[in-house]
């Protein structure tokens, strides 16, 4: 374990920070953590090749539900069909999810944890801690849309 205290942020870098946040539109942070729950949700669902063992229906139906208190904000702020595309999005996750929790209902292998069930307490464990977040991504950098349920690809709007 290093004993080194973190660097405070110098007064100039302070306000380079600032001038960055001016140009930041509250739109656009909706919409783009709106993508970022879809996107993590849709891997935690197990839809990408390769996640199918990282598969958390918890962190499935926390990403559901936020991608649904966000959609009045995404519907009022993009175009219809945009808003459609999320809409779709968000379905195609919930249909994998009802189908992944029948599967660990009845017992069937490789269905990741139960809905409902305990999950680890403290940082760390099962996701960030509460009031944390991460930068959004650059528009260059975000994923693709599923194509269809399981579809193996991220997804944003417009793609």
């Amino acid at each position: 374990m290093s004993s080194e205290v973190p660097q405070q942020p110098t007064e100039a870098e302070i306000k380079a920070l600032q001038e960055q946040l001016k140009n930041v539109r509250v739109e656009a942070v909706v919409l783009e953590s709106a993508m970022q729950i879809l996107n993590v949700a849709i891997m935690r669902a197990g839809m990408m090749p390769g996640m199918e063992g990282e598969r958390d229906l918890n962190q499935v139906r926390v990403g559901i539900e936020g991608v649904r208190a966000l959609l009045p904000l995404v519907e009022l702020i993009t175009a219809p069909e945009d808003a459609r595309q999320f809409k779709d999005a968000l379905s195609q996750l919930q249909l994998v999810y009802v189908q992944a929790a029948e599967q660990a209902q009845a017992g069937e292998p490789d269905a990741g944890p139960a809905p409902g069930a305990p999950r680890p307490a403290g940082p760390g464990a099962g996701g960030p801690a509460p009031g944390t977040g991460s930068a959004p991504q650059p528009p260059q950098q975000q994923p693709r849309r599923p194509e269809g349920p399981g579809g193996g690809r991220l997804w944003i709007p417009g793609q």
